[in-house]
């Protein structure tokens, strides 16, 4: 995909300096947001960074820009179940 590469980015969230590399598509999706918001992108990463718990911020950053621009789409994705031998969950009998 061209264009594709990570781009990485330096902002400042919660008074501490911080890198971020995201595709560069995301970048300007996170840019176009923003605007749409009356914020800098470093003010809405700071919103996302606020609300992310445990997950990476790169990743959330993603999932932000992914649910504003597909909402409904992008749901939580549960959590994996063991798999048998043959790729299908352990209670489906074929170990």
């Amino acid at each position: 995909m061209p264009g594709g590469g990570l781009v990485k980015r330096s902002l400042v969230i919660a008074g501490h300096r911080t890198s971020v590399s995201l595709e560069a598509a995301f970048w300007e999706a996170l840019r176009q947001l923003a605007s749409a918001r009356g914020l800098s992108v470093q003010a809405l990463v700071g919103r996302i960074d606020a609300e992310r718990g445990e997950q990476n911020l790169s990743s959330a950053i993603r999932v932000f820009v992914l649910r504003a621009v597909w909402p409904g789409r992008v749901e939580t994705v549960p959590q994996a179940r063991s798999e048998g031998a043959c790729g299908q969950p352990d209670e489906a009998g074929c170990h």
